[in-house]
């Protein structure tokens, strides 16, 4: 029986989102390239370990136990990894980072700022959706992820480090836009353009309609905070969106923040990761790194 690491963290990967595409957007592979990998595992153990029902992926019974087995070997290898990254301290090491996609807005410069302090550390970051980060935080895949309020019933350590506060977008243009202290209910029956479910923005949006008692005309949900802003540039709608965005409208004047009563709506970003991990060195540093760069009413916030 002969079968690769790669093998069985492709494997992996497939068995844990019951896709191949999905695997293969994880590993940076091309779909075929996955397929081939897990169609030479199947071959070198001699048995079944995917099969298709309707359009669905189900592991067979061998499937569940080799899932299993390479769960605990890449973790094993992982741990080996981060043991001896610590035997060297900060001269070499991985880091593994999930962030939700808003985080990508201001990330880049404080991961800049500690890689040029430490260029020996390489850093994997992964940049998605809210559910998938959760879900990388729940099955221990990162060293940290950085996300909004992580969901209760998950036992993790969260560290604020930044405040997100959350802003009432309108096009330049807008009839309110210059004036103070307008009230939410003067844009009830506007039409708003809000970040898909499930994500952070768009749970701290519903909660404020919910506080307000308002069901808010939703004219579009789009993914993408970008799609959102050409959106509401254009015309079409009002958005609620994080400040941590707005870089560039800051320069361009193509949006303007209502300044709206309730508003912004104050959250933080957490460093999360489950209880009882043992950090690497790297991973402890870099939390270090994104807390003393914190506003110390954050930091402290704990």
């Amino acid at each position: 029986m002969r079968c690769t690491l790669r093998q069985l963290q492709v494997f992996a990967s497939v068995a844990r989102h019951a896709s191949y595409t999905r695997a293969a957007e994880e590993l940076h592979l091309t779909q075929p390239a996955v397929f081939a990998q897990v169609k030479q595992l199947e071959e070198a153990l001699g048995t079944a370990l995917i099969e298709r029902i309707g359009k669905r992926l189900h592991l067979t019974e061998a499937g569940r136990a080799v899932e299993a087995t390479a769960r605990e070997t890449l973790e094993g290898i992982e741990r080996l990894e981060m043991q001896l990254a610590d035997l060297q301290g900060l001269r070499r090491g991985r880091l593994k980072i999930a962030i939700v996609s808003t985080v990508q807005y201001f990330l880049p410069r404080l991961l800049g700022e500690f890689c040029t302090l430490n260029p020996g550390i390489e850093v994997a970051l992964t940049v998605t959706n809210r559910q998938t980060v959760i879900a990388r935080l729940a099955a221990n895949e990162d060293d940290l992820c950085i996300l909004g309020q992580p969901p209760e019933g998950l036992d993790v350590v969260a560290t604020p480090v930044a405040r997100n506060p959350i802003l009432l977008l309108a096009p330049a243009d807008h009839p309110l836009a210059g004036a103070r202290d307008v009230p939410f209910a003067e844009l009830a029956e506007a039409p708003f353009i809000l970040r898909e479910p499930g994500s952070g923005t768009r749970a701290a949006a519903e909660r404020f309609f919910a506080d307000c008692g308002v069901r808010p005309r939703v004219r579009m949900e789009l993914g993408s905070n970008e799609a959102i802003k050409e959106a509401v540039a254009a015309g079409l709608g009002l958005a609620i969106l994080s400040q941590d965005t707005m870089a560039v409208e800051a320069a361009t004047r193509r949006l303007v923040a209502l300044d709206v009563q309730g508003f912004p709506l104050m959250r933080v970003w957490n460093v999360a990761y489950p209880r009882g991990k043992h950090l690497s060195v790297a991973a402890a540093a870099f939390l270090a790194h994104l807390t003393q760069g914190a506003p110390s009413q954050i930091a402290s916030h704990r």
